[in-house]
């Protein structure tokens, strides 16, 4: 996942666009950058690191103008390394472009592969890249018309913000994989990942972009273009509301806590268990096991705590301690877990390493019982749509059962959401408008790629 954030028309933007990023540092923790417009010209500061770390009150100074794109960087395509942050800048015939990206161009290698048989020169191994030497490519004349043109060879998840010497634009791909919205403030335009980088700055959400649409922002004012005479089916990213994005946000027009809390109480409808205390594994569990309290009428309470004040490096002990990287993030409150039955809930199970690591530091306080609910179906699937998950044979639930899984966390009992009541907020149309494919193994775009790239892992 990846953050980004826009500001057209404001005094500020950088410093605008740095705070919104500040709200989006949970889509990205690698890298962040600002490129803004200094009367025709883009400057930019990218850095490896924090928005905190990254940008003092010099660097922002210096980053002049009324128009400004940021990003965040959580890598699925590319290394971790300065080379592959965003905004990503080139200088081309048509004068300056930079662009930040959301997302993931699954048919990216192959797009890549016919530039550099034609001696194109790469600076980056990040798939969004490719997506500026299509724009370079074009003969059409303006920026509309070029990506008009090229954004049909792209297959995958892209929310896109470029800016020009003059313009920003908005781009989402057909299918809205990944969210993205606008906001007003004043005069000014913002365009964010999320609707909390525009409550962070006070802006009023307007809309999000539409699936498919470009959004020009240009002397002043917005226009929209929908080139496309057919859109896609729409597949927004169900892992967005089950984990990715912060609960106080709108995504895909409907707030995260309170579908996080649904997910929750559908839970406790399906898999009831006699318990004394319902113990979110915080913070993404928190919304779904007051959700569970509520419907189940055991009591809720917050016997994990988390410390929020973890440096991105700490020294480990040379007789290192058992669960070090578990016991630093998380601690058991004793006095409430001790001789009681607990149902812990979390949003999913990976490859059940750190599960496994809570349930043991659970029984550890003294928990009599240890029930594991999870408000999301078992994770069968890669994603190959701007989520770094594991290749399959890392993910457990591809190739363990429930009970298997249930043994090897060591939990006296495990549950999962079924794929249909996930939905419980879409009532007419279940499954419709989402994609599910790391649960269901139904990839909606780039079939063709995606299959290439697990024949290759396995």
């Amino acid at each position: 996942m990846c953050g980004i954030v826009g500001i057209y028309n404001h005094p500020e933007a950088s410093k605008l666009a740095y705070l919104g990023l500040y709200a989006l540092q949970h889509r990205g923790q690698e890298s962040a950058g600002i490129v803004s417009n200094d009367g025709g010209h883009l400057i930019g500061h990218i850095a490896m690191g924090h928005v905190a770390d990254i940008f003092t009150n010099k660097i922002l100074d210096d980053l002049r103008g009324e128009l400004a794109i940021g990003h965040v960087r959580y890598s699925t395509t590319g290394a971790s390394i300065l080379k592959n942050c965003q905004p990503f800048t080139i200088n081309y015939a048509r004068g300056a472009l930079s662009v930040a990206h959301n997302g993931n161009i699954v048919n990216a290698a192959q797009i890549r592969h016919e530039f550099e048989a034609g001696g194109a020169i790469f600076q980056s191994t990040i798939d969004t890249e490719v997506i500026l030497h299509l724009l370079a490519q074009s003969k059409k004349e303006n920026i509309i018309d070029r990506l008009t043109e090229i954004l049909p060879r792209l297959q995958g998840a892209y929310s896109l913000l470029f800016l020009t010497e003059t313009r920003m634009v908005a781009v989402r791909d057909p299918h809205g994989f990944r969210p993205l919205v606008i906001g007003k403030k004043g005069d000014a335009y913002v365009v964010a990942s999320e609707t909390s980088a525009l409550d962070l700055i006070e802006a009023q959400y307007i809309r999000s972009v539409d699936p498919g649409e470009i959004v020009l922002f240009e002397k002043g004012e917005m226009k929209s273009f929908k080139p496309l005479p057919n859109p896609a089916k729409r597949a927004h990213c169900i892992f967005e509301y089950i984990y990715f994005a912060r609960p106080d946000s709108i995504v895909f027009d409907r707030n995260v806590y309170e579908i996080r809390k649904g997910f929750g109480a559908q839970l406790a409808k399906e898999n009831p268990i006699e318990a004394d205390m319902v113990v979110p594994i915080p913070d993404s569990g928190v919304p779904a096991a007051i959700g569970y309290s509520e419907v189940s009428k055991i009591p809720f309470e917050m016997a994990l705590v988390r410390n929020h004040y973890i440096g991105r490096t700490f020294i480990e002990p040379e007789d290192s301690i058992r669960h070090f990287g578990v016991k630093i993030k998380l601690n058991a409150v004793r006095e409430l877990m001790k001789g009681k039955r607990v149902v812990l809930i979390d949003d999913s199970i990976v490859r059940g390493t750190t599960s496994r690591k809570i349930v043991k530091m659970v029984r550890d306080a003294g928990a009599k019982e240890v029930h594991m609910r999870i408000s999301s179906p078992p994770t069968t699937w890669p994603c190959y749509y701007g989520i770094d998950t594991p290749t399959r044979k890392e993910l457990i639930a591809a190739s363990k059962s429930v009970e298997e899984i249930r043994q090897f966390i060591n939990a006296d009992s495990l549950s999962y959401l079924s794929t249909e009541a996930l939905y419980w907020f879409e009532k007419q149309k279940p499954r419709e408008w989402f994609c599910d494919a790391c649960f269901t193994g139904e990839y909606p775009e780039g079939a063709k790629f995606i299959q290439q790239a697990i024949n290759f892992e396995v």
